[in-house]
């Protein structure tokens, strides 16, 4: 049955966030819990009369509170490198490496000092629990690309195909290729190059090779990817028992859909999440 494709497009979503996508408070927790102690300790400077002094103090008696300065400016990495008239250094806070003195002129320099001499913050902890809410929001790309692929597969298992049974996540070509016996080298160039499908569903002996991305935001990628894809809707069309499927949707599209049309009209296997909804699984 021929679909048309306005009526389709009208269905697509603009967002498919979920309710942990925008925070991962476990991870947040997590980070801050392992440095509650030298954060604690630290919490000795706030509102210091005598910060230099006091911290030179600290450092002697426990270095180890050097591992939470990086976190102080929203860096996860314990070598950060600083360069001035005078030249550059880079500072290491895994372990004391540099003179104490220079660890109080890179605290000077960078404000820490005046940031908790001067009561700007109260409580490092808290302070600290903020900056990794911060740094967490930017590991929302990779939370999202996952959010398409984690949602096709609840359908998958709801369609009743069971994990590394009948129904495989992340596999490469030449795998799928030792695994079926299908001679796939029509999509890897003859050979040359390496596919890797996210998921691929095995049914009565026919195999059904599949894509998922969603897009939120428009972009030159989108137009790279529908092209691709209608390449490998073609190239597929010739192997016995191999389907490509393309799960997609987004309102990325709406500046791509051209190219997003003629990939529909060369493959009738591209569904959205509307289409999965109403059970497009089910006629696999």
């Amino acid at each position: 049955m021929s679909r048309d494709f306005n009526e389709w497009f009208k269905t697509m979503r603009s967002s498919i966030s979920s309710y942990d996508y925008y925070t991962d408070f476990d991870k947040v927790y997590e980070n801050v819990d392992a440095l509650k102690v030298e954060i604690n300790i630290l919490n000795s400077l706030i509102g210091s009369k005598k910060i230099e002094e006091d911290f030179e103090t600290l450092l002697i008696k426990y270095p180890e509170v050097l591992k939470v300065i990086p976190i102080l400016l929203a860096k996860r990495e314990y070598d950060i490198f600083c360069m001035d008239e005078e030249g550059e250094i880079n500072f290491n806070f895994n372990k004391k490496v540099q003179t104490i003195e220079e660890y109080k002129t890179f605290m000077r320099r960078t404000g820490l000092f005046d940031l908790m001499e001067n009561h700007i913050i109260n409580n490092l902890y808290d302070y600290i629990l903020g900056i990794e809410v911060g740094l967490d929001s930017n590991a929302r790309k990779n939370r999202g690309g996952h959010l398409m692929e984690n949602l096709v597969e609840q359908y998958i298992q709801n369609a009743g195909f069971q994990k590394e049974l009948n129904y495989y996540k992340e596999l490469k070509l030449s795998k799928l290729e030792e695994m079926t016996g299908l001679n796939l080298k029509a999509l890897s160039n003859e050979g040359t190059t390496e596919k890797r499908f996210d998921f691929v569903i095995i049914k009565d002996k026919e195999v059904y090779a599949c894509e998922c991305n969603f897009y939120a935001s428009s972009g030159s990628k989108l137009n790279e990817t529908a092209r691709s894809y209608k390449t490998l809707a073609l190239e597929s069309r010739g192997i016995e028992h191999f389907h490509f499927v393309w799960f997609t949707d987004g309102t990325g599209w709406n500046d791509a859909r051209n190219n997003l049309k003629e990939t529909f009209d060369v493959l009738d296997t591209i569904y959205n999440i509307n289409d999965l909804i109403n059970g497009a699984l089910l006629t696999l």
